[in-house]
């Protein structure tokens, strides 16, 4: 089965900090929750799940996750590429937010490592350049 080219990205953030999550296959990568979305599955539906999966946290009850509207459209590395269809070559990677009362530890299912840093180290250690451009965003509008 291959993977479908949309994506979610869920940044996870406190009023003054942002979780990032250290990678199993590139311990030198963090990054904020992300995923692709599954057959039938809408982008907040993709986005509920990849949380819930990759850190334990359930959207809703208090915990509102919001789309904001950003998309991002990037090319898939040529080594990740078999996994889509061929010819397939970029990804729509849509941006999420949960904000939290404060930091909190989540249950690590799929990364080696979490940690809570403010806004500018979190920007500075984030791995991906959508991931940075994500946390920018939410710098501006702070």
């Amino acid at each position: 089965m291959h993977k479908h080219p949309e994506s979610v990205l869920v940044l996870i953030h406190s009023h003054d900090s942002v979780l990032l999550l250290q990678r199993k296959d590139n311990p030198d990568f963090w990054q904020s929750v992300t995923g692709s979305l599954e057959a039938g599955e809408s982008r907040l539906q993709a986005a509920v799940r990849e949380l819930e999966e990759e850190t334990g946290l359930v959207a809703g009850k208090g915990l509102p996750l919001v789309e904001t509207g950003h998309r991002v459209r990037f090319e898939i590395y040529p080594h990740w590429r078999h996994r889509y269809r061929p010819g397939v070559t970029h990804n729509w990677e849509y941006e999420f937010r949960l904000c939290l009362p404060e930091p909190q530890p989540v249950r690590l299912t799929e990364h080696l490592d979490q940690c809570w840093l403010p806004f500018e180290q979190a920007l500075a250690k984030a791995g991906s350049w959508t991931n940075r451009e994500a946390i920018g965003r939410l710098i501006n509008n702070r």
